[in-house]
């Protein structure tokens, strides 16, 4: 038997806060791919997608695609995942 629980859920990302309350810990955001199980660096709860991990994990190219509306291989600069900085343009003048 394990010494720390098993979770299982139906969906491959899982949300764990620990015990809750004084005893929990800042909730974080476990990606069970490609193995259909994960174990939380705080706490070591095991979080298992039984369906995925009885098939032995999922397909490589199983995952999200957020395809460009404009074709394949189109640059879209306006998606940057990085946050636009004030005054990067022209500067600020004071």
């Amino acid at each position: 038997m394990s010494a720390f629980e098993t979770v299982e859920i139906a969906e491959m990302v899982a949300a764990c806060s620990g015990a809750g309350g004084p005893l929990g810990h800042p909730r974080v955001y476990l990606n069970l791919a490609p193995s259909g199980r994960v174990e939380c660096p705080y706490c070591s709860r095991n979080f298992v997608n039984p369906a995925v991990a009885r098939a032995g994990g999922m397909a490589p190219e199983v995952g999200v695609a957020t395809p460009s509306a404009e074709g394949p291989g189109a640059e879209r600069v306006s998606e940057s995942p990085a946050p636009r900085q004030v005054g990067e343009a022209g500067g600020m003048h004071g």
